[in-house]
């Protein structure tokens, strides 16, 4: 039984520090360039199958209702990516 997962990054484009290894290695590291549309880019992102999204801090601080809806959904894992300063 092969178990896939499908992965995505979310960050703020002018945050040049978070994801840059995921990022230049093709992996899927969507930009924000309006950190109000994190809501809209999660719902787009499980609309999509992607069961693992990481944010930023940055990114994650314009939302709330993303940690609240997905806490308990089995099927999309929501991770906070927590800046090293």
């Amino acid at each position: 039984m092969v178990i896939e997962m499908k992965i995505s990054w979310i960050k703020y484009e002018k945050d040049k520090k978070s994801f840059r290894l995921p990022q230049a290695l093709g992996f899927d590291v969507f930009l924000l360039d309006d950190l109000e549309k994190t809501d809209e880019t999660v719902k787009s992102l499980v609309r999509n199958d992607y069961d693992t999204i990481i944010l930023s801090n940055e990114v994650a601080g314009f939302s709330e209702d993303i940690i609240r809806k997905y806490k308990n959904d089995k099927n999309v894992r929501i991770v906070i990516s927590f800046s090293r300063e």
